[in-house]
């Protein structure tokens, strides 16, 4: 059996053993997505970079799982050459799949750094004006992070989950969602605001919130409207039947 490095730590090694097992078998990690032990090794990912030292020469970076174990040789796995290698090699399969969780996740693992996550928004500032200008609630701003500006719940926000920044977003970067009774407002995997949704009076449905009914009902009182009445929680298509039969009614 071959007996070679790894890590420092002399150890045995199966003949015609790769690398990557080797390290695997002894709780070591090295990344790799385009590896699996049921099939022959392609290389492809280039994730499995470590550092490899055979008795007649210097160390060289090769991929641990094409690279079959010899006798007297030293493998690292991490080192600064490790790094770069493997570096190099998630930035260049995050440009085939830059929104890639299992991608990111893995890089974040070993310490790598492959910048903000995409996320769709252009920077318009369409969804912080018009929650500022027309909503009133002024729950957006904008952030630097790094060398990128973000569009981001404000601190102490007052989102009152209408919505309309979700409905003029241009490429869809802010989602709304109604689940469990509940209103999400998001960007990126960053929550705007989550608020309880109200029960139409009339059909039962899940509909509006009640920050965004009091807004409504403010700027009517604000407004002085003519035909203000008693305040019920109608969904827009209970709303517009009911004033339909109101004024078919003789």
């Amino acid at each position: 059996m071959p007996e070679v490095i790894l890590n420092n730590s002399p150890i045995s090694a199966r003949q015609d053993q790769n690398i990557l097992e080797l390290a695997r078998e002894h709780d070591i990690e090295i990344p790799a997505l385009c590896y699996h032990p049921a099939l022959s090794p392609a290389a492809s990912c280039k994730l499995c970079a470590v550092e490899v030292k055979t008795p007649d020469k210097p160390f060289q970076i090769k991929l641990a799982c094409v690279t079959k174990v010899k006798p007297g040789m030293e493998i690292k796995t991490e080192s600064a050459a490790v790094y770069e290698a493997r570096t190099t090699a998630f930035n260049t399969l995050i440009r085939y799949a830059p929104e890639s969780e299992a991608i990111r996740d893995l890089a974040r693992k070993f310490s790598i750094d492959l910048g903000p996550t995409p996320d769709e928004c252009i920077r318009c500032r369409l969804c912080i004006r018009v929650c500022k200008e027309v909503v009133g609630a002024d729950a957006l701003g904008m952030e630097k992070r790094g060398s990128e500006n973000f569009v981001v719940p404000k601190e102490g926000n007052e989102c009152i989950g209408c919505g309309t920044c979700a409905n003029i977003c241009p490429t869809g970067a802010i989602k709304m969602k109604d689940r469990d009774n509940i209103r999400y407002i998001y960007i990126r995997d960053e929550i705007i605001s989550q608020n309880p949704l109200l029960r139409c009076e009339a059909c039962g449905k899940y509909f509006a919130t009640s920050k965004f009914l009091n807004l409504v009902q403010q700027r009517e009182r604000e407004a002085q409207h003519p035909e203000l009445k008693e305040q019920h929680n109608y969904c827009p298509t209970c709303a517009k039947l009911l004033s339909d039969k109101t004024k078919l009614s003789p």
